[in-house]
């Protein structure tokens, strides 16, 4: 009967550990109410402050998974918290950080994305009010991923498509570039993808007219396309 009543306390389900969040937010009933959909939905907030000053020092001493941080904070009501937020990936490469903000401000998304956007978020406040919303996204930045708020999105790709000239290429044409950029001759690219010489010669010329280079010697072109290729890389889906 022991051994019965061993085994039954062993099939009894551990609990999660709770999610540990440090709120930064200078807008006191915005944070406090925050904080209380934070707490009732079980999470631990460990940690609160209305400015940017000594963020590095909060995380330290508390250990959030996740700081919750607004993008404007005193004193200037500009990119406080954005900056204060970076500066904290830099001593702790790995925390979890995700951003909250008024407005639609694509700059700092691309900002906060350009160079690691593992366990980051950018959320406009107005998701804040729903809690599967606010949930979805603790979680999911918490754990790892990348969350972007859908109206942020919809102008990241907007500007994308109107600034990126790579988006003016077909998937065909961005593997010939990815292989000229590869280093690959005409004939490489044939040996690679299967291609005939003069479909390469084609695809080749097609790029070039689209990424507006001309007028110079082929060598050349070739290495200009190759750089907008490399330029541009980082916006592409």
């Amino acid at each position: 009967m022991a051994g019965a009543g061993a085994a039954r306390r062993n099939l009894v389900p551990r609990e999660e550990p709770r999610l540990r969040v440090a709120l930064i937010e200078d807008a006191a009933l915005f944070r406090e109410g925050v904080a209380s959909l934070l707490t009732g939905a079980g999470v631990d907030v460990v940690a609160q402050a209305d400015n940017a000053r000594g963020v590095t020092n909060l995380v330290r001493d508390t250990n959030p998974d996740l700081v919750i941080m607004d993008i404007r904070l005193p004193p200037k009501y500009q990119d406080e918290g954005l900056m204060a937020g970076l500066a904290l990936r830099q001593a702790r490469p790995s925390q979890a950080l995700l951003f909250l903000s008024q407005y639609v401000e694509s700059g700092y998304a691309v900002e906060l994305l350009q160079d690691d956007p593992r366990a980051l978020g950018y959320l406009l406040k107005q998701r804040v009010t729903n809690l599967n919303a606010l949930m979805d996204a603790v979680r999911r930045v918490a754990a790892g991923g990348t969350v972007i708020d859908p109206e942020v999105a919809t102008v990241l790709v907007g500007r994308r498509r109107r600034n990126n000239p790579l988006d003016r290429l077909t998937a065909r044409e961005h593997e010939v570039l990815q292989l000229m950029a590869e280093g690959r001759s005409n004939q490489g690219i044939v040996d690679r993808l299967y291609l005939s010489p003069k479909t390469v010669e084609t695809h080749v010329r097609c790029i070039l007219r689209k990424l507006d280079i001309s007028d110079e010697p082929d060598d050349h072109r070739r290495i200009l396309a190759v750089l907008t290729y490399l330029r541009n890389l980082d916006h592409q889906p």
